[in-house]
């Protein structure tokens, strides 16, 4: 059960991914670890993403703005709704960055109880 509610998740946030930056991950993997989802995204950035990180400042532009919006994104309240529903339990904060050199994103949705299991 736990790796099919682990591919909802990830269906999940690739789905608001889509919805909100306008394209998702290419590939994404969600683990379950006591009250942590940790989602590992690979092929997020798009091809003009991909254009403007070869200077220093593009790369550093690219890096704060997505790291800043998808913070943005996961405070809203439908969005955590969402999550919230189909987990169960409530988020009690969220990390998350990227790493443009080799186009992988981390998010670490963090629970108020264990979703391991479910």
């Amino acid at each position: 059960m736990t790796k099919n509610m682990e591919h909802q998740f990830s269906m999940l946030v690739r789905e608001i991914r889509k919805e909100y930056v306008g394209n998702g991950p290419k590939e994404i993997t969600t683990k379950f670890i006591g009250s942590w989802a940790i989602s590992e995204m690979i092929g997020n950035l798009t091809n003009v993403e991909k254009f403007m990180i070869h200077s220093e400042q593009g790369a550093q532009m690219v890096h704060e703005t997505r790291t800043r919006f998808v913070k943005e994104i996961y405070k809203k309240p439908e969005v955590l709704l969402r999550f919230e529903t189909l987990m169960g339990a409530k988020i009690l904060r969220l990390f998350s960055d990227i790493n443009i050199e080799e186009d992988i994103a981390m998010t670490v949705f963090v629970f108020d109880q264990s979703i391991e299991g479910k």
